[in-house]
């Protein structure tokens, strides 16, 4: 449970997983989450009107116009990070929120988390849907040796080149790789990969995991070739692939 007393002489910093997505929403979420994020009221996020929405879903027993929410995405400058620790050194605890998921994990939050443990405060990771991790489980792939690559390059050439390096890496080390993509730019991403990747490679692509309309599919690059149509337009997705030995 989250120590919110000012007499506290430093606070700590909880990482607050939210749902993936509005279906179902808290049930995704330990009873140790709800119960910590409404002892709190001081909050680094990633989009003050979306964790608004949040904290409401949850309950939280503070009106909202008198919760303090700070900021921080890719466009915080990198000076300005530290400052939003300020809380934990006058007594107070901060929950960590991200868009979606789990925070620091694919996510600018891990800036924050390196810098709380720079400066010596306890940091708290809670449980919590990751896209990340569920679409390994789903996926059937190598889940013993995996890597989380990010997001892809946008150029044609050089997004090619990059899938070639991966697919050796994953041949050579026997590695999953997985990366995400901005929503609108699926279908260039999937086109690219079943362009790219060996006839043999294994290919996953998880949509809306959690949501209403989740779809996972799992097959080699060939048996995709031949029917490659999915609702993958303007969803959130996680790709995957394990190159064929």
């Amino acid at each position: 449970m989250a120590q919110t007393s000012e007499t506290q002489n430093r606070g700590c910093l909880f990482l607050i997983p939210v749902p993936l997505t509005d279906f179902d929403g808290l049930e995704q979420l330990p009873k140790m989450v709800v119960e910590t994020v409404r002892a709190l009221n001081h909050f680094v996020v990633e989009d003050a009107k979306t964790a608004r929405r949040i904290l409401k879903e949850f309950a939280h027993p503070t009106p909202l116009a008198l919760i303090r929410m700070a900021t921080l995405n890719e466009h915080t400058p990198a000076a300005e990070v530290a400052s939003l620790l300020h809380p934990l050194s006058t007594g107070f605890d901060v929950g960590l929120m991200s868009e979606a998921g789990c925070p620091a994990v694919a996510d600018p939050g891990a800036q924050l988390v390196r810098l709380a443990h720079q400066q010596g405060f306890t940091v708290v990771p809670m449980v919590g849907p990751s896209s990340i991790l569920l679409a390994l489980m789903a996926s059937g792939l190598e889940g013993q040796r995996f890597a989380f690559q990010g997001y892809l390059p946008v150029d044609n050439a050089t997004r090619r080149t990059r899938i070639l390096q991966l697919e050796k890496r994953s041949r050579v080390e026997r590695e999953t790789q997985i990366f995400i993509e901005t929503p609108y730019r699926n279908i260039a991403l999937l086109t690219a990969l079943l362009e790219t990747l060996n006839p043999g490679a294994l290919l996953c692509v998880a949509l809306d995991l959690a949501g209403p309309q989740q779809v996972i599919r799992t097959a080699s690059v060939a048996e995709w070739r031949r029917a490659p149509h999915l609702p993958l337009d303007r969803k959130p997705a996680v790709f995957l692939f394990l190159a064929a030995c």
